[in-house]
């Protein structure tokens, strides 16, 4: 609380200095501004587009790694346990030379599941991650 004459003969007056506390919100204004952007963290992923029909081409080459309901996995439909994934993608990449990979999780599979079988793909040796829509 300030304290002062008024020179007007009226006494004291008690106001409160209220300079100090703004500069220090403008500080901390300030630092949450600076900071908030360097907390975001990004992960790149790329989505195929929806087709509405099925179109009866070739198969393609394409190789999708599907996180089943049961807890399994499977690449391009065929079933592997969890410890067989690394080897096999590693083995099914090894002479491509676009490393890419498609993800499909079932709807009731954790997140940490679908970072796993990413964690996996890339020690394998997969550069680009994309994820199938579900339905």
């Amino acid at each position: 609380m300030a304290m002062g004459s008024t020179g007007s003969g009226e006494g004291l007056s008690s106001d409160i200095n209220v300079t100090p506390l703004i500069d220090v919100l403008l500080v901390l204004l300030i630092i949450f501004m600076i900071t908030q952007p360097l907390s975001r963290k990004a992960f790149d992923v790329q989505v195929p587009p929806e087709q509405q029909q099925k179109s009866k081409q070739q198969p393609s080459a394409q190789i999708v790694l599907e996180l089943l309901p049961d807890g399994g996995y499977a690449i391009n439909k065929q079933p592997y346990s969890k410890d067989q994934l690394g080897p096999t993608l590693q083995q099914l990449y090894e002479n491509r030379p676009a490393k890419l990979i498609f993800i499909k999780a079932a709807p009731n599979r954790k997140y940490g599941d679908v970072v796993d079988a990413m964690d996996i793909a890339h020690g394998a040796g997969v550069q680009v991650i994309g994820f199938t829509p579900t339905k």
